[in-house]
């Protein structure tokens, strides 16, 4: 009877191809570290100012002390926003939140391009402090950047503004979500605008 033999092919080493494939694995992992952003963007604020007015809305009543006041604080914040993706960035909306000493929370929303008219003619003032706005719907190209004032509105006076615990600037981009930059009081300017009492079309301001 012959001899039967049952040959092994030899075990191929496998060690190599895994070792280069983990080589290769690392490369691909450093390019993509190296030439991918850590930040969508650079959110700085160059510069603030601040509006106070004093609204005083006469009454038709002959009551004493009847008169109706108001005070509303404008912040006439700069803004400048670097590309760091490479891809461009869309600004969809501007939102701010102002946190008081006490732990109030006022929330709003920029000022819209068509209303700005209004106020400066309301408070010409506000006109002076106001610089060229950074705009809702404006694009940035990769590695570019963009700047401009972003108009706020809060209810309240200056002296809770100069007291507050945080205000913060919210940007809205399409697509990267939201960033926020803290509004600092090392970016406010000195201002001239003096607090002065200003009324509403019906009203009449006290003397």
């Amino acid at each position: 009877m012959p001899d039967l033999t049952f040959s092994q092919p030899a075990r191929r080493n496998l060690l190599a191809p895994v070792l280069i494939a983990f080589v290769i694995l690392g490369i691909i992992i450093a390019l993509v570290v190296r030439y991918t952003p850590h930040r969508t963007a650079d959110l700085a604020i160059t510069r603030t100012a601040v509006y106070p007015a004093h609204t005083v809305f006469k009454s038709d009543s002959i009551v004493v002390d009847s008169d109706r006041a108001q005070d509303d604080l404008y912040v006439l914040t700069t803004l400048r926003i670097d590309d760091r993706l490479n891809l461009p960035l869309f600004l969809k909306d501007f939102t701010a939140t102002l946190i008081t000493a006490d732990g109030q929370e006022f929330h709003t929303s920029a000022t819209e391009k068509q209303d700005l008219p209004i106020l400066y003619s309301a408070f010409p003032k506000l006109k002076v402090l106001s610089s060229p706005p950074l705009l809702r719907e404006t694009l940035i190209d990769p590695g570019q950047s963009a700047e401009g004032m972003i108009l706020l509105h809060f209810p309240v006076t200056k002296e809770v503004w100069d007291h507050r615990r945080k205000a913060v600037l919210n940007v809205d981009l399409y697509h990267q979500g939201q960033q926020e930059v803290l509004i600092s009081r090392a970016s406010e300017a000195v201002s001239n605008a003096t607090p002065t009492p200003t009324s509403s079309p019906d009203s009449t301001p006290t003397n």
